[in-house]
């Protein structure tokens, strides 16, 4: 008798859970449902398309009318993506930013993804002591404010670490485009503990069969986590790539604080933020620098999009 009550409450919850499962589908299916997602997409969609339009206007129909008179009183330029991208002074020059960008972004993604995917391993299939504690701790630096890192990052570049009266780490006295380092090192702080929670979830639901006939047949950790661990994790690799390269590409305080306005260093967001002009009345360069910034991060994400809903459930659901 104690044996079969588990087995009916197991049966009667996985009867109820197809039942709910089939419910939520076909409200999510329903006209309304579809109606709703329209609706939304529409009004994230319009403003876009708007911005679009106007960032091929000449400038003084952007100051005078809406884009929507495009379709009445169609004017096309492409000035204002020459001015951003090519002009020489405070306008434009767009591109040698666009390169900064590029430099500071894809080291900042490739960081935290290799490093957080071997200590999601380590702490899902390595058995230490203390492991508990050291993912509990990775997992609680998720809710510090990175804005609380700033001021102490900040001081271990410029004078380094200081025990006792013994400096131990030397300051890292850097120039021009070395400082570039500072942000790689920067943004791979930020983001292991989130990268490290989401495939630790993903890691430690891979079948324990499977790594126990790897070791069977003498392999090594090593070679565990580069021959079957890296090709399961993929999807979630893939939306941790996303979620990071548009953090660092569109980010501006980090930029700016470690590695300076300067035009050896400084990312696209820098210059956009100083293309509206002193009275911030430029509102053509805008329009054309923010499709300039985004065309990278959209084929990022068309790229990955296969993988980035399957990474998102990762460590969700078991089976």
């Amino acid at each position: 008798m104690t044996t079969a009550t588990p087995t009916v409450g197991a049966g009667v919850q996985a009867t109820a859970t197809p039942g709910r499962a089939a419910r939520v589908r076909k409200r999510l299916n329903s006209r309304t449902a579809t109606l709703v997602s329209i609706v939304l997409a529409l009004l994230w969609t319009v403003p876009t398309f708007g911005l679009f339009i106007s960032s091929f206007r000449p400038e003084n129909q952007i100051k005078t009318t809406g884009w929507w008179t495009f379709f009445s009183d169609p004017q096309f330029t492409l000035e204002n993506y020459q001015e951003v991208l090519f002009s020489t002074g405070s306008s434009g020059q767009l591109a040698s930013y666009f390169i900064n960008s590029l430099a500071i972004t894809i080291p900042s993604v490739l960081f935290p993804i290799a490093f957080a995917s071997l200590a999601a391993y380590a702490l899902a299939w390595i058995n230490f002591k203390g492991r508990d504690w050291v993912y509990i701790a990775i997992f609680a630096m998720q809710i510090v404010p990175l804005q609380m890192a700033l001021v102490p990052l900040l001081k271990f570049f410029s004078t380094g670490v200081t025990i006792a009266g013994i400096q131990v780490l030397p300051a890292w006295d850097l120039v021009d485009e070395q400082k570039f380092a500072q942000v790689w090192f920067a943004h791979t702080c930020f983001a292991l503990p989130f990268a490290v929670y989401l495939l630790h979830n993903f890691i430690s639901q891979l079948p324990g069969e499977l790594m126990e006939s790897a070791r069977v047949d003498g392999a090594t950790h090593p070679k565990i986590f580069r021959t079957i661990v890296l090709p399961l994790i993929t999807p979630a690799l893939a939306a941790i790539g996303i979620f990071q390269f548009l953090w660092v590409w569109n980010d501006l305080l980090v930029a700016l604080i470690f590695a300076g306005g300067g035009d050896e260093t400084a990312p696209l967001t820098v210059r956009l933020a100083e293309l509206a002009g002193t009275r911030g009345n430029e509102w053509q360069r805008l329009t054309a620098g923010a499709f300039v910034s985004i065309v990278v991060p959209l084929i990022v994400f068309l790229s990955l999009q296969r993988f980035f809903v399957r990474g998102l459930l990762a460590g969700s659901v078991k089976g």
